[in-house]
C-alpha cells in the first residue's frame, strides 16, 4: 500500500520507519506520475517490509525543495532518513516492462 502524505508530520513519521522508505514525489497534473502509480502499488505489495509513500510537490514544495526534486515523477529510496538512491521514474517506464 502506498500512503499519500497529508501533513509534514506524516512525512517525518514515515522517515522514522526502520527499514527502507520509498518516496514517490508526484503532482496530480503529471501524466507520467499516473503511469507509474500502479507499478509502485505493485512493488508496495511485493516488498511489504518497505514503507511506500507519495508526496504531492504542489502541496509540499518545501519537502520537494529539501530533497532537490526538479522533475516528476522522482522516487527516492531512504534508509535511516538518508537518501540511498534517487530515480527519475521516467527511466522505469517502458512499453514492454523490460526495465522493471
Amino acid at each position: 500500500m502506498v500512503d499519500t502524505i497529508k501533513t509534514k508530520q506524516e512525512f517525518t513519521d514515515a522517515l522514522a520507519h526502520e527499514g527502507l522508505v520509498v518516496v514517490d514525489f508526484f503532482a496530480t497534473w503529471c501524466g507520467p506520475c499516473k503511469m507509474i502509480a500502479p507499478l509502485l502499488d505493485k512493488f508496495s505489495k511485493e516488498y511489504a517490509t518497505a514503507k511506500f509513500i507519495k508526496v504531492d510537490v504542489d502541496e509540499f514544495g518545501e519537502i520537494a525543495q529539501e530533497y532537490e526534486i526538479s522533475s516528476m515523477p522522482t522516487v527516492l529510496f531512504l534508509k535511516g532518513g538518508k537518501v540511498v538512491t534517487k530515480v527519475i521514474a521516467m527511466n522505469l517506464i517502458s512499453t514492454d516492462d523490460e526495465r522493471v
